[in-house]
């Protein structure tokens, strides 16, 4: 995965394909094996919370992510689909 804080062609060029905070939160999805929250995912692709939030609810809708409330935690993992296209997102990140 391309590091956030470094500019460079590749990532110039990735970004001209998709939106950056939304595949970077896919692909953080995917590289954790354990359930991650909406907090966490925010500070590891360097965006807000609100933000974070936003973007995931737009991925729940397109069944990408599911939610899992654990009394006041929500739980964040990829659906089936949403772990194809993460690893889709990986691979092009690499060849570029």
């Amino acid at each position: 995965m391309l590091p956030a804080n470094k500019k460079n062609d590749n990532t110039e060029m990735f970004e001209v394909f998709f939106r950056r905070k939304p595949a970077m939160i896919l692909v953080a999805l995917r590289k954790s094996q354990k359930n991650r929250y909406g907090s966490v995912l925010a500070k590891e692709v360097d965006c807000t919370y609100s933000h974070a939030v936003k973007i995931l609810q737009e991925m729940e809708k397109a069944k990408l992510v599911t939610f899992e409330k654990h009394g006041r935690i929500k739980t964040i993992s990829l659906t089936d689909n949403g772990n194809k296209i993460a690893e889709h997102i990986e691979n092009i990140s690499e060849l570029l």
